[in-house]
């Protein structure tokens, strides 16, 4: 076909290329809008003075070994290496997409032998050999009249972008897994430090109802009820140490490590947890700030793209190939002014009748894309759960700890009032051990209260983004759809 009648021929096929309609085929849904469809003011209680994390936002916990043990993770584990690795993989697939839409020229070297039988060849040429070298330089190139190529690649830049923020996802999980072990093994010191306290006024009042035995002013059932006290508390501060030990291999694991390095962590220092404050921007501003739901927000995108590659291939596609070069018998003749060789024109392709694998393509990628919708939708919901279930475990956390902490107040001032009528000699030491036991109990209580205060405010953290600063934000835009 000569070039001057490309256009005739092109225009042809388009018109042909109906027989494989698009017709009716379209994506089902598209990604919610967050401030219309997720009322969240009541159960936030946000304000405009709250801010988003900051980029380290561990540091306000106020613990150098804590701050020490993230950094020492985000230098470096395994899983993190891995995320890295996900992310090199995808750029390098955006690159070959990007390089499928560009002109390629190769160079060539080829010798070929040929012998055709004299039955079958006239007299001249068959019955002898024949050899040809060639040398050549073979051009390609695809041209993207519809734009498939280029939405394949936007498309694959697009899932590379969203690999990267899995990538920063993988290390505010690392981080806040760390914080949360990290506080689990605070509690578990504190905890055997109250039963080593419990264990040692259980001693004391099994000593004095030993005495009290001996002299026959009590029976052994308050002497038995003393030891078998010692024995539990014992038991507590056992159990307390096991769950440190635990605590402690979870951080070794954490960090890439051997159990030998949790050996070394020391036992953590007093925490101090920032008040739960969640800024009057949300839910919408989580697009700019949570990684999971960026992530799945350009995958939104990515296939949305794929819906334009599957629409692009109901039309006719042209590849260009040319081959320039030089052909000879013998290689001494090759750069003659005669042996020049060229070969190549467009080539055009055009779908007319394929059974409906077009059709079912298109219909896949539409289904695909409701699916990434979906999900993007569910990762949205689940985010603001988050937020919501963080912030309001909070607030209860701290509403019970200033409950208890007043039962304290009054279980120490019941304390004071036995041991000052003991030093009068109006009462016993019995009474004194009797209210010290209820302060233990409101320590332990306490302790348990405050770490599960400072895990809330870690949960509230990473719901919030950790601080993160996204390597490729994306902004929601209702006309520019996939499906458009």
């Amino acid at each position: 076909m000569r070039p001057s009648f490309l256009p005739l021929a092109l225009a042809t096929s388009v018109f042909l290329a109906g027989c494989a309609s698009t017709h009716g085929l379209a994506p089902e849904s598209q990604p919610r809008d967050a401030n219309a469809t997720l009322a969240t003011k009541q159960s936030f209680g946000a304000t405009s003075d709250a801010r988003f994390p900051a980029q380290a936002w561990w540091k306000a916990y106020g613990d150098p070994q804590l701050d020490a043990l993230i950094d020492e993770a985000l230098s470096g584990t395994p899983s993190l290496a891995a995320a890295d690795a996900r992310v090199r993989q995808a750029a390098a697939q955006a690159g070959l997409a990007d390089a499928a839409r560009k002109p390629t020229l190769g160079a060539s070297g080829q010798y070929i032998g040929l012998l055709i039988p004299e039955s079958i060849a006239p007299e001249g040429l068959g019955g002898e050999y024949q050899g040809i070298f060639l040398l050549g330089l073979n051009f390609k190139w695809s041209l993207d009249l519809w734009g498939a190529h280029a939405a394949e690649w936007r498309g694959a830049l697009d899932q590379a972008r969203a690999v990267e923020v899995d990538a920063q996802a993988a290390r505010l999980m690392l981080a806040s897994n760390i914080a949360r072990t990290y506080i689990a093994l605070a509690l578990a010191h504190d905890a055997a430090d109250t039963a080593n306290a419990e264990a040692a006024r259980a001693s004391n009042l099994a000593s004095l109802s030993q005495q009290r035995v001996k002299a026959g002013i009590d029976n052994q059932l308050q002497l038995r009820n003393a030891e078998a006290n010692v024995g539990a508390a014992k038991q507590q501060a056992q159990a307390a140490m096991q769950q440190a030990d635990l605590a402690r291999n979870a951080l070794a694991a954490l960090l890439g490590k051997g159990p030998d390095r949790g050996r070394a962590i020391a036992t953590p220092a007093l925490l101090q947890g920032p008040a739960p404050g969640v800024p009057d921007v949300l839910p919408s501003d989580l697009l700019g700030h949570r990684p999971d739901v960026v992530a799945a927000r350009w995958r939104v995108e990515a296939a949305g793209e794929r819906i334009h590659v599957a629409k692009a291939a109901f039309y006719p596609t042209v590849n260009i190939n040319a081959l320039v070069g030089v052909a000879g018998g013998h290689l001494s003749d090759l750069f003659d002014s005669d042996n020049a060789l060229v070969n190549g024109g467009p080539a055009l392709s055009l779908p007319i009748f394929d059974g409906g694998r077009l059709r079912n393509s298109l219909a896949k990628s539409d289904a695909e894309y409701d699916l990434a919708v979906a999900d993007y939708d569910q990762t949205l919901v689940g985010a603001v759960r988050e937020v919501a279930d963080a912030v309001q475990t909070a607030r209860a956390l701290d509403a019970q700890l200033a409950t208890i902490a007043q039962a304290r107040e009054s279980a120490n001032a019941a304390y004071s009032v036995a041991s000052q009528r003991y030093k009068a000699g109006l009462g016993t030491q019995l009474d004194v051990l009797a209210a010290q036991r209820p302060l233990l109990q409101f320590d332990q209580q306490i302790d348990a209260l405050r770490a599960q205060r400072l895990q809330a405010t870690v949960d509230l953290q990473r719901a919030l983004g950790g601080g993160l600063q996204i390597a490729h934000p994306i902004a929601l835009d209702a006309n520019n759809q996939a499906s458009n």
